[in-house]
This record gives structure tokens, sequence and C-alpha cells, in this order.
């Protein structure tokens, strides 16, 4: 355990747990009310990040004193959030200590998938329970459908934010796996352009609260020193999630089969999402044939990021319903 701490009712715990591949460990935070005693599968939620930035920088990033992480915990739910390798406080491959075009893409989907596996089964360990609920984002929203599919006895409930699917459209339609480097660099002016891209022009002044622009890209870019010490500095995030993109969703093969998620699952997408546009959660949506309760919200305001926006609740009120709905029962 990395610390250990308790305010504002909840407890925060870290953790840096071993992946299923020697030599690496994965970040893993906790927070939980700090009087619950009693743990539960629909009550119990793992965040699953996207394609560039960790997830303790995103997911538990205090907006006007709290976190997502922190309004989910306040509900009554063990939550905990997870940094890929590579990615935050993780292990960072040895190939990103090298140029990034000494070595092809790392840290590919079915790694992270691994990673995921191995933080659930310290999770469902450490609470003795059998399942949990998975949220994902963005490139979460193909790792943890694949998690899904090949262990649906561990899922009590899937949430996707951003789902990505077959489609033509999107920043990321002109990925090229043939030419790409092990990793890639982004630079604040990158992150910023592509967080207000397809923002109305009257309505980037107010998408973002005053002060969190530079909140998160205070906390992201503190998680990588080597990239901080390039001019401009920058954040390094693996390209095995771009290659894996561009060898599937963009020349129309699936990386998953949706008939094949078995769980209840919601999905959430944004109309100013310019990164995965809503008509792709509209073309998902009805595949989830054998989803035994499945749901699609449209958010009318909000980007890719929405949940560090001014429209946030509008997120977080959607996922708390559905995830609610389910922990009202012991599953």
């Amino acid at each position: 355990m990395l610390a250990n701490t308790t305010t504002s009712n909840l407890t925060t715990e870290e953790f840096m747990v071993p992946a299923l591949d020697p030599g690496i460990e994965i970040f893993v935070r906790n927070k939980r009310p700090a009087a619950m005693r009693t743990f539960r599968p629909a009550r119990t939620l793992l965040f699953v990040h996207g394609a560039t930035y960790p997830a303790h920088t995103t997911f538990d990033l205090p907006i006007d004193g709290r976190s997502w992480m922190d309004i989910i915990a306040a509900h009554g739910y063990d939550v905990y959030l997870l940094d890929l390798r590579g990615y935050g406080k993780s292990t960072r491959p040895q190939e990103m200590a090298q140029r990034p075009d000494a070595n092809p893409p790392i840290v590919r989907t079915a790694t992270a998938v691994k990673d995921i596996a191995a933080v659930v089964d310290f999770i469902l360990k450490r609470r003795g329970i059998p399942r949990l609920v998975l949220l994902g984002w963005s490139w979460g929203t193909f790792s943890t459908p694949t998690y899904t599919i090949a262990n649906p006895d561990k899922v009590a409930r899937l949430v996707l934010y951003a789902p990505i699917w077959i489609g033509q459209t999107g920043r990321l339609a002109h990925a090229d796996s043939g030419r790409m480097p092990a990793y890639r660099t982004v630079t604040r002016e990158q992150a910023s352009a592509r967080w207000l891209a397809g923002v109305p022009d009257d309505k980037k002044a107010g998408l973002i609260p005053a002060g969190v622009f530079d909140a998160w890209v205070a906390a992201t870019w503190a998680t990588d020193p080597e990239g901080a010490k390039q001019n401009p500095p920058v954040i390094r995030a693996p390209n095995g999630v771009m290659a894996d993109v561009a060898e599937t969703w963009w020349v129309g093969k699936a990386y998953y089969d949706p008939a094949k998620i078995t769980v209840p699952a919601l999905l959430v997408t944004a109309a100013w999402d310019s990164d995965v546009p809503p008509t792709m959660a509209r073309a998902l949506f009805p595949l989830l044939v054998n989803a035994p309760d499945k749901r699609l919200v449209e958010l009318a305001q909000g980007t890719h990021s929405v949940m560090m926006e001014t429209h946030r609740f509008a997120l977080f009120d959607a996922v708390q319903k559905f995830l609610d709905d389910g922990g009202s029962s012991p599953a």
C-alpha cells in the first residue's frame, strides 16, 4: 500500500498492483465512505481511462472540491481507478526510455486488458466479492468490453462513455499503424486544441470551469518527468491503442463482438465530441442484443472530456442512475 488517508468522510488508499507480466506495476487508487464495512459487486466500481491521459488526473480531479470519483464514492460506492502501464503513476515500459521510432507501438489493447484483469482480480480478492462494475472512457470503451466478454462472471454492469465503434469520422480516422512510433508526445497547446475541437464558437468560453484546464494540465504533465524536460513540455503516451484503431475500427473491423456482452450496459455520448462522435454510440447500441438492460444517453452539451466541464453533472447523473438501479440489488 502506498497511502491511506481519510478526508471529507471518504477513505483513500493507493496501491501498486503487480501486473501479469514481471517487472510491471499498476497504480490503483481506491475511495470509499469511511464508514463502509460491507462490500457488494454492484456498488464496487473500477474506472478505466483512454488513450492519452491517466485515470487519476481525470476521474479524480477535484472541481469545486469534488472529483467524479468522490461523487460516486459519496453515493455509497467502493470506487477504484487504475493507470495502465505506460501512463500516470504506473510502470513505463522500457521502450519509453528509447527514441519513439526505435520500437513499434507499445501497450496494445490486449496488454491493457491484461492490466485490467490483474487489477480486477486484486479488487475481488481484497473485498471478497465475485464481480464489480467497469466504467470505460474512450479507449476504455473497447478494453473493458473485451475484458467483459472474456470474463462475464466478473462484471456486474458495464458503463461506456464516448464508446468507439466502426466509422470513418473522428480525430483518429487517418491513423496509419504502418508508420507509428512506440509512443507519441502531446503538448499543452495540442491538448487544448483537441479539447475544444467541435465546440460551437459561442460555447467555448463557458465550456471549462475557471482554472480546471490549468489544474488538469499541471496534474497530468507532472506524471511524466521525462516529458517535462522537453521544450515545450510534453506528456508521452503509448501508441498501441492507435495501432489497434488503425487496424480495426477505421478499416471497418470491430475489435470485439457486442452481441457477446451479456451484462447490463450504459452508453453515454456527447454532442460536441469530435474524437468519438455520437453516431458511433448510435450504431453500437442496437448491436447489444444480449445485454439484459441496455441504455443510450446523448448529452446535448459536452465534448470527449465532459467529466471536467461545466455540464459534467448531466454525465454524472446519467451514470449514477444506471449504477443505483443495479446497486439496489445484491448482484
